[in-house]
């Protein structure tokens, strides 16, 4: 009887997956991302190259694997909100819940481990570089999230998604180097909060024809020209 849980070889896939990526960020900590070969990442974690390369297609996808899930988690907050409630809302609620969490997607984490590997990915430019491609990810998500939630217009979408995701992406970054510079995460709190619910004003004055029309999930209707 199948009982939900992955089957043995998925388990061992699992297992070879993290042990390859523990190996990978404790020599990328220690020596430096650029200093550590992909051959030397292999060695560690004693898999051949050609396995490791199965499980991740670049250097980059070592570290920043672990932040793909993030790349829809906006749309999957328009997705899940309240019926009635605005997108907007619904994506600021959030975001001052994560901080709330120390969540380290905010930035808002002073944990030494967290610490390193942010302070890693903001000093290696093929990181930050890679970390674009996330960001572009995460506005086509919340582009198409609005655009089946809010009934809102393609081009309308894609702006309030960019506005949206660039406002996120440039808090957790401003968290994260003062945190890097050695500010405490409880110190920098009020002021996280404050920038955050400044930000979202400003989008909310900007975006504020961004009201749902129709309850989530209920197709929109059109109407005929005659």
């Amino acid at each position: 009887m199948d009982d939900g849980r992955p089957g043995l070889r998925e388990r061992k896939k699992q297992r070879t997956r993290a042990a390859i990526s523990d190996a990978a960020i404790t020599l990328f900590l220690e020596h430096g991302f650029g200093k550590v070969s992909v051959a030397q990442v292999a060695d560690a974690a004693e898999v051949s190259k050609r396995t490791l390369f199965a499980y991740f297609p670049t250097k980059e996808d070592l570290v920043l694997h672990r932040l793909a899930d993030h790349e829809t988690e906006l749309a999957r907050v328009v997705r899940a909100r309240e019926p009635g409630a605005g997108p907007l809302a619904a994506v600021r609620d959030h975001v001052l819940a994560r901080l709330r969490e120390r969540d380290p997607i905010t930035g808002l984490n002073d944990r030494p481990d967290v610490l390193r590997l942010t302070r890693m990915i903001l000093d290696s430019p093929s990181l930050a570089s890679r970390m674009q491609g996330f960001k572009a990810g995460a506005e086509r998500a919340l582009a198409q999230a609005l655009r089946e939630t809010a009934d809102t217009p393609d081009l309308t979408s894609r702006l309030a998604a960019a506005q949206i995701v660039t406002v996120q992406w440039i808090l957790a970054h401003d968290n994260a180097r003062r945190l890097a510079d050695g500010e405490a995460a409880d110190a920098r709190y009020a002021g996280a909060v404050a920038d955050a619910e400044h930000a979202f004003t400003l989008l909310g004055n900007g975006l504020r024809d961004l009201t749902p029309k129709r309850t989530p999930g209920r197709s929109p209707k059109r109407s005929q020209k005659r």
